[in-house]
């Protein structure tokens, strides 16, 4: 499983995935459909996200084990870039679709 930070045209988004790569086709398909065509992407290590959300990081993840391929943790922009810092993130992917 891995995490994500995505900026997007409407804000930050953090989402799980099980997806190996927010370059994938499958990743990729599932944001369109959500309305995200356009984003830059930083994984943050799973293990901190697991740390900071408790709970509600454990029910996506369960979603996800059960064969989802994405599921949103957190859609706050202002809560999510002040619960990480950027030596957290890892380096910028951009993807549009």
């Amino acid at each position: 499983m891995r995490s994500y930070l995505l900026l997007t045209e409407t804000g930050p988004v953090l989402v799980l995935t099980r997806c190996t790569s927010v370059t994938e086709q499958a990743l990729v398909d599932h944001l369109g459909r959500r309305g995200i065509k356009k984003f830059i992407a930083f994984e943050v290590p799973v293990s901190r996200v697991h740390e900071l959300y408790g709970v509600p990081f454990e029910v996506v993840a369960a979603d996800i084990s059960h064969g989802r391929d994405m599921g949103i943790l957190d859609y706050n922009g202002p809560h999510i870039l002040s619960s990480f810092n950027f030596d957290e993130l890892g380096s910028p992917t951009m993807v549009e679709h």
